[in-house]
């Protein structure tokens, strides 16, 4: 597989965060570069995660027939969307 060239990003972090940051990367012995780029395709992944999740269950919504299912996935979907 070929690997793809860096592309090289600037971003101005919370100061409580690039402390975090720092702490991950002294206690785990990687540079900040490497934590910053594993917390950004952690997050990329959660988030496709969720999307997916919430496709199913939409999916599931739109499938059901039984009205206490419709409510209870009605409700479902809310709380996916606004939380609790």
């Amino acid at each position: 597989m070929a690997t793809s060239k860096p592309v090289r990003r600037s971003v101005s972090l919370p100061a409580q965060v690039a402390k975090k940051v720092d702490g991950i990367a002294r206690r785990r012995r990687l540079s900040e570069n490497r934590v910053l780029v594993e917390l950004i395709e952690e997050g990329i992944e959660a988030q496709q995660q969720k999307e997916r999740a919430f496709f199913d269950l939409a999916e599931r919504f739109r499938a059901a027939k039984d009205p206490e299912d419709v409510k209870r996935l009605g409700d479902d979907m809310g709380r996916f969307v606004f939380g609790e």
